[in-house]
């Protein structure tokens, strides 16, 4: 139906509803709500599905497609109600818009309003540059895990879960049926589907490989040194645990600990909580070896042949070097490949010049450095490319 058809008022309302929505989104990304074009085109078609008339209706569809997580609900109350009022009908002589304005301003200095008065001159002609919504993400990937505020620690949250969902995969003996000429023959199917046809098999039928995940073993270091980095590294490992199937936690600092079963959930806060209460050496000491040596007698046919074994430690060991590099060796034989993630590898003029990493480094297929969200998407693209 044409602009005509509806006329002058419908028209006149619809674009009143595209601005509306537009100050939505940019006080939401204000905010700290990831909301960019293709949310914005969600709102549109969600408020297009129901009662837009319905207050009720239009703000539980836009909350659906606007928010992420728990924590953009209060932000798009506060730009919902900000943007749109409260629902009630000003009296004769109210500017209804008010309240709007002193709102948005607060959060966007520089936001058009509707119905509001254009800014003077000479604040229009020194306009404040809005960041990118994606600007704070690009920062913190480079970031130092050491250096991260809470606040950061939050955000750095949801994009460590992305990454944790990508893992590695290995052929199945298992097959499945294809509807492309495969390798193998599916007899079944093609006697199955013989009796339409007195007996001849006049269909042909395929099947073809399938994949399963690879199994992982996540094993970080929770000595004092690795303080800094170990509630990121925690937060990853729990990440991994939820996200994907045949995936072993373990942490040690003087002794090995499996925490799978704690971080298990998808409740972060909790999950942190139980394996906090099952670690009894936390920023402790540091044997490595006597770590691995329990990892690979006590707990090798849970590990099994053929996992990817990630260490994240920065190699800094108490223990009897030999005892490191024959447990290392026998971890080896054993894993399909073995990556040492190492925070102090980040800097450029590192060397693995500590005893522990001598011992260590001669025995793994990776060296990266796992003080940074860079650092761990990288580690994904190398666990996918397995």
């Amino acid at each position: 139906m044409s602009e005509a058809t509806l006329g002058p008022s419908a028209s006149a309302a619809g674009d009143a509803v595209i601005e509306r929505l537009a100050l939505l989104a940019a006080l939401l990304r204000a905010l700290g709500t990831r909301v960019g074009m293709a949310e914005l085109l969600s709102a549109h078609r969600a408020l297009a599905a129901v009662d837009s008339w319905s207050r009720a209706d239009a703000r539980l569809a836009l909350r659906t497609v606007l928010c992420s997580g728990r924590e953009d609900l209060p932000r798009f109350d506060a730009a919902f109600l900000a943007v749109f009022g409260d629902g009630r009908v000003p009296p004769d002589g109210e500017d209804p818009f008010a309240a709007l304005g002193s709102v948005v301003r607060e959060v966007l200095p520089h936001a058009a309003i509707p119905g509001a008065a254009p800014p003077p001159a000479a604040e229009a002609a020194d306009p404040m540059a809005m960041p990118a919504a994606w600007s704070d993400v690009e920062l913190l990937r480079e970031k130092d895990f050491a250096s991260y505020t809470d606040e950061e620690v939050a955000v750095a949250r949801e994009l460590i879960a992305r990454l944790a969902r990508r893992g590695p995969r290995r052929v199945s003996r298992r097959t499945r049926p294809s509807r492309h000429r495969g390798h193998r023959p599916d007899l079944r199917r093609i006697v199955r589907s013989s009796l339409r046809t007195a007996g001849d098999p006049v269909e042909r039928h395929w099947r073809a490989s399938s994949h399963r995940p690879r199994p992982v073993v996540l094993v970080c270091d929770v000595s004092g040194s690795m303080t800094p980095y170990a509630r990121m590294l925690l937060q990853y490992m729990h990440a991994s645990v939820s996200a994907r199937r045949r995936v072993e936690a373990f942490v040690f600092g003087t002794r090995l600990t499996r925490l799978t079963q704690e971080l298990g959930g998808r409740d972060h806060d909790l999950a942190l909580e139980r394996a906090t209460a099952a670690v009894t050496d936390f920023s402790g000491g540091t044997r490595i070896g006597a770590a691995l040596a329990e990892l690979n007698r006590g707990h090798g046919r849970r590990v099994g042949r053929g996992a990817v074994v990630v260490i994240l430690s920065d190699g800094w060991d108490r223990g009897d070097p030999e005892v490191l590099d024959a447990e290392m060796a026998r971890l080896r034989r054993s894993a399909h490949r073995l990556i040492w993630l190492n925070p102090l590898a980040a800097h450029p003029e590192f060397e693995p010049l500590t005893r522990g990493m001598r011992a260590a480094v001669p025995h793994t297929d990776e060296l990266l450095a796992g003080n940074s969200l860079a650092s761990l998407e990288e580690l994904a693209v190398i666990l996918e490319e397995i």
